[in-house]
């Protein structure tokens, strides 16, 4: 049997190997990148396309010739100490170029990686190196850097808490005011559920209006309170509104705006304009505002109200005689002396000079003489001391009276009180009418 003999081993033709170098040259030249190899002085052996188009010159003007001639190495020193790494200590070295270009008289920077290139006995010759210019990129990343900061700088310094929330309840964005406020950094806050965070009473409660932006997908303008840890009622006005990112969970952005300080001054504007800034009683436009709103509620529902007046006696001798000083501590102190004598529903009111009055709802008529009894029994024995020589005791005459089938409005009844006071007063003072 004849030995089998082997295949003819053929040679790849000078041709063939031209053809394969012309295609990957081709290639390489169409790379959207700087590629090039640089002999072990730093002088170029080859470049690509895009290396020529940067420096805008043709091969024969840069193979052979080493940086110097296309970069200021003054301004552009990470390069030769890259190229020095490389071809010193046989590594690759990838990393970033900032390198100024003569022919452009600009800086480029260049994201580089730059590998060593040996011969048969594994000696560093020279390296081979693959740019890409990230100028562009950089520019763009340094301003939405910026941008970032000086957002990140308005929001920190806004009078406002600041937030964004998912539909899960995850905080995805606090600023400085809301880290303030929970007493803990922003990162310890972002990424974590407001149940984490906050008391689960509070969380509740702030959830229940972020659900509505959810549920209806619009903004929601609302009033929000919470209890800090001084027990103290705080609240807020808070936007919030609805924000979808393609990709991620339904999200919230609200603006919190802490009020309370304006909300505590609302009140008092509303206690003064219903309070005798004197006596700290309710004033005289409280109780007719009332009064006329408990006589009707009466009327219609067939109840009892009473109503007594009260007058100081003499008061304008103990002005004349003490001066108004001394007066308006004489009203102070009536004022006071009144005050344990009343239910909790009854409403009480300095209605003028010298003047107060007393609304009793459910009230009979015999019931209110027994009380405005007590309090003329009550401010006899009242004694007012003060800087002043001797010492002053203050009587009052007052005038009581129901609500009654005929009366049309609350000015026949108030006026009716009012004209038993006089009654009394006429009649000698310190002593209760009804009429």
């Amino acid at each position: 049997m004849s030995k089998k003999q082997p295949l003819p081993v053929t040679s790849p033709s000078k041709d063939n190997l031209s053809v394969d170098v012309n295609m990957l040259a081709e290639v390489l030249d169409n790379v959207g990148t700087c590629i090039f190899t640089k002999d072990i002085h730093g002088c170029y052996t080859y470049v690509n396309q895009a290396v020529l188009d940067l420096f805008n010159i043709n091969s024969t003007d840069i193979i052979g010739f080493d940086d110097s001639h296309f970069f200021d190495l003054a301004l552009s020193q990470q390069l030769k100490e890259n190229d020095g790494k490389v071809i010193k200590e046989a590594i690759t070295v990838e990393n970033e170029e900032t390198n100024f270009i003569k022919s452009l008289q600009e800086t480029r920077i260049y994201k580089t990686v730059k590998k060593p290139l040996f011969d048969d006995a594994n000696n560093v010759i020279g390296i081979c190196g693959v740019s890409t210019d990230i100028t562009a990129e950089k520019k763009l990343q340094k301003i939405v850097k910026a941008q970032k900061k000086l957002l990140h700088t308005v929001l920190d310094n806004v009078d406002a808490y600041i937030y964004m929330k998912d539909n899960e309840r995850t905080f995805k964005y606090v600023n400085s005011k809301v880290a303030e406020l929970f007493g803990t950094p922003a990162e310890n806050i972002i990424g974590k559920k407001d149940t984490e965070v906050l008391p689960l009473d509070v969380a509740e409660h702030f959830n229940q209006s972020d659900q509505k932006v959810f549920d209806t997908g619009e903004k929601q303008t609302i009033e929000e309170n919470s209890v800090d840890e001084q027990g103290n009622v705080r609240y807020y006005i808070s936007t919030k509104i609805p924000y979808q990112h393609q990709g991620e969970l339904p999200t919230l952005i609200g603006f919190s705006t802490d009020v309370s300080e304006l909300y505590a001054l609302k009140e008092e504007f509303r206690k003064q304009a219903n309070t005798d800034s004197l006596t700290k009683l309710y004033n005289r436009r409280y109780f007719i505002e009332h009064a006329e709103r408990e006589f009707h509620r009466a009327k219609r529902h067939l109840r009892i109200l009473s109503l007594i007046a009260i007058d100081i006696d003499h008061f304008k001798n103990i002005n004349d005689s003490y001066g108004h000083p001394v007066g308006d501590k004489v009203l102070m102190s009536v004022a006071q002396c009144l005050l344990p004598c009343l239910r909790q529903e009854d409403i009480l009111a300095r209605i003028g000079g010298e003047e107060f009055s007393i609304l009793l709802p459910e009230t009979t008529l015999q019931s209110a003489k027994l009380v405005a009894e007590r309090i003329r029994l009550n401010q006899s024995n009242l004694i007012i001391k003060g800087e002043w020589q001797g010492e002053i005791k203050v009587t009052v005459s007052i005038g009581v009276t129901c609500i009654r089938f005929e009366d049309d409005n609350f000015d026949d009844f108030f006026t009716r009180a009012d004209r038993a006071l006089y009654q009394a007063k006429d009649s000698g003072r310190d002593q209760v009418f009804c009429g």
